[in-house]
């Protein structure tokens, strides 16, 4: 018999279907909030009505706002926006937009915690790996200034205890986790997406895959997982085609966001992910490519590296995906060159010469040393991004 545990969240709900607006200003009156603050997608809050929308829906009770997260989340953006909140003394920030906006987020209710006010202050709380793969932690106290999390994409941030926050310095994303940082609610809302570039949508939906992908052939699989990581690829596989032929297809994108939602049921309790992932992390920090095109790009090749050891658990992917009998990394392939993405790592602007220092890097990941055929040196990594030049 096999054992398994699933750690619950510190996560109360998610609304499906409600206009974000109104959700956000039920979440604060829910939770007797009188002073939120918004930290925003720039694009949103420069290109749209959306930000202004919920700050009118929240009234007096909004007390200041930042739209000035880069991608990858960066230290120093970060620390700027806890300063922001801080000056107002906000006792509930709402995030809207992608994974860097919600991830960003996170690590400002840390800093809100603990005082931090500059980027050697984030030090002590951030995830350290050692040579063999082991995953320390510091002890610290979680956040008492909560998040509502309003995703604008499907990279599935907004539902997990973990952040991805870039030091820029060495141009590394390092991970900070802990049970508090976990959105108090997320408010999924097809509309506002309508918003999202094109190629950021589908991509980031992609990431999606990647999350299902990887919880289905993780080490850790089991029964729950695999229930929630199959349906996702039910849904993400019917619904990211249609937006693409339709973006005015809202229903497809309600679709994409609950397809994101079930994709991180294993992520977030507990299960370990593989080489596309760890290495995604890497071409994020390291490199500058986008979350989504890191796994347009990683998850076809680490499909096939894997495949002599799962490759039997992989069919089970493709039939999932409607096309039975076909190999996953080429029918998840087809997939990504159908929604019109890029496939190999000179599409996404990294070079060869790059490629043992992503290597190298991609060894200060616990999720390298956690892929189903086991990853032991930078020489391995360095095949694997090879196959995707």
């Amino acid at each position: 018999m096999t054992q398994h545990q699933i750690i619950l969240t510190a996560m109360e709900r998610v609304m499906a279907g409600y206009p974000a607006a109104e959700a956000v200003a039920q979440e604060a009156e829910r939770r007797a909030a009188s002073r939120v603050f918004l930290l925003t997608s720039g694009s949103l809050a420069r290109n749209t009505d959306e930000v202004e929308t919920i700050a009118r829906a929240l009234g007096a009770r909004l007390a200041g706002r930042f739209s000035a997260m880069p991608a990858h989340s960066p230290r120093d953006a970060v620390i700027a926006c806890a300063a922001a909140a801080r000056s107002v003394d906000a006792d509930l920030l709402v995030t809207v937009g992608g994974g860097s906006v919600t991830d960003g987020g996170k690590a400002v209710t840390i800093c809100l915690r603990h005082d931090v006010t500059d980027m050697d202050g984030l030090d002590m709380f951030r995830t350290r790996v050692d040579a063999d793969g082991v995953r320390h932690l510091p002890d610290y106290a979680g956040p008492t200034v909560r998040q509502v999390a309003v995703p604008t994409t499907l990279s599935g941030g907004e539902f997990n205890a973990r952040a991805g926050i870039t030091d820029p310095r060495p141009r590394l994303k390092q991970s900070y986790m802990h049970p508090g940082i976990i959105p108090v609610s997320v408010i999924l809302d097809g509309a506002i997406t309508r918003h999202t570039p094109e190629w950021l949508f589908l991509s980031t939906g992609i990431r999606a895959v990647d999350h299902a992908v990887e919880t289905f052939l993780s080490i850790d699989a089991n029964d729950y997982w695999d229930s929630s990581a199959l349906h996702a690829l039910r849904l993400l596989g019917e619904a990211l085609p249609r937006v693409r032929l339709d973006p005015d297809d809202t229903e497809a994108r309600q679709k994409c966001l609950v397809g994101a939602w079930l994709s991180m049921t294993g992520v977030v309790s507990g299960c370990r992910l593989g080489a596309s992932h760890a290495i995604g992390h890497i071409l994020g920090g390291s490199a500058g490519v986008p979350h989504g095109h890191t796994s347009c790009v990683m998850l076809p090749v680490v499909l096939d590296w894997n495949r002599p050891v799962n490759g039997r658990r992989q069919a089970e992917l493709s039939t999932a995906l409607g096309r039975p009998g076909i190999p996953a990394a080429e029918v998840i392939g087809d997939l990504i060159s159908g929604l019109g993405l890029p496939r190999r790592l000179g599409d996404v602007g990294v070079r060869a010469e790059r490629l043992p220092e992503l290597a190298a890097n991609c060894m200060l990941d616990d999720w390298t040393f956690s892929n189903p055929r086991p990853i032991r040196s930078p020489d391995q990594v360095q095949e694997i991004l090879t196959r995707a030049l």
